[in-house]
């Protein structure tokens, strides 16, 4: 289902390209788009652990693929307008984790601090997803069996926001 379909788009994008592909997809994994971390740290783990790829390269490109990605929603925190934000914030919060760029933009943050936090974070949750793929790597299809319920939980969860969004749009429009 889902969890498949989104796991085959991303081993095709990173097998055919490599590193770009890792930081194409951390780059918009760290900002709007629904890319998951989770399917695409843990393959390039996969081609670490086969010996196509290095740890340490992939660690250092998911990283400033992943300040890369914060700093674009920074930026445009930073310098668009909070009403813009307000009205289509939603297209920048796949996950609380990827939040923190737009206050920290909006509230002018220090961009140095931001940069290391974001490095640290990043480093960390990347590397540790890393680790997991290279350790899975003998085991895929058994992640494949346990992640046919996670998709029924992901498309439950989209339907309720994208009624939940339906719903306060519709009630505006309604006062």
């Amino acid at each position: 289902m889902l969890f498949e379909r989104l796991s085959e788009l991303f081993t095709s994008v990173i097998s055919s390209t490599g590193y770009f592909g890792i930081f194409i997809l951390m780059t918009l994994e760290s900002m709007v788009a629904p890319v998951p971390s989770e399917l695409v740290m843990p393959f390039a783990g996969f081609l670490v652990a086969d010996g196509k790829l290095s740890l340490w390269l992939v660690v250092v490109v998911s990283t400033l693929a992943s300040i890369t990605g914060s700093l674009l929603s920074y930026f445009i925190a930073y310098f668009g307008e909070k009403e813009l934000i307000h009205k289509f914030g939603s297209r920048f919060i796949p996950v609380i984790r990827h939040l923190i760029s737009i206050p920290a933009g909006l509230a002018r943050m220090d961009l140095k601090r931001f940069i290391l936090f974001t490095a640290v974070g990043a480093t960390a949750w990347n590397s540790f997803l890393l680790w997991v793929g290279i350790q899975l790597r003998e085991r895929w299809q058994l992640v494949e069996q346990y992640s046919k319920p996670l998709d029924v939980i992901m498309v439950v969860l989209i339907v309720v926001a994208v009624g939940y969004y339906a719903y306060k749009h519709l009630k505006k429009k309604v006062q």
